[in-house]
């Protein structure tokens, strides 16, 4: 026999109340699904080699695997435009600072970039 919320146990007492929220967040699929950065851990699951197998298969000569000498990364995984627009060693000297606050050495942590570059000029006239 199964007791209702409303009914009281002998002591006093009411059947618990169950419920679950499902929080779901959908958007497009990206090809690849890496985005711009994969920053690989030294003791991660997948490391640099299997990574630039799968950039290759998936988008061949976008990305560039750069190996690191950082205590948690053993390579970042790059998207070539990235590397033209901020000189190499200041855009993944702020990848590796950033990506090294929020993960630990078995991880893979994908990053999205947005850079805007601004420009002015004066002429003469």
């Amino acid at each position: 026999m199964r007791v209702s919320s409303r009914e009281s146990f002998p002591s006093g007492l009411q059947e618990s109340v169950y419920k679950a929220e499902i929080t779901m967040r959908l958007s497009e699929f990206e090809f690849p699904p890496m985005q711009d950065v994969l920053l690989v851990g030294r003791k991660a699951p997948i490391g640099p080699e299997a990574a630039k197998r799968m950039v290759d298969a998936l988008s061949p000569e976008q990305y560039e695997i750069v190996r690191t000498d950082h205590q948690l990364f053993e390579a970042v995984v790059v998207r070539r435009t990235l590397l033209k627009q901020i000189p190499r060693e200041k855009l993944l000297s702020i990848i590796l600072e950033e990506g090294g606050r929020i993960a630990t050495e078995n991880m893979v942590v994908k990053a999205q970039l947005g850079i805007v570059i601004q420009v002015g000029r004066t002429v003469d006239l």
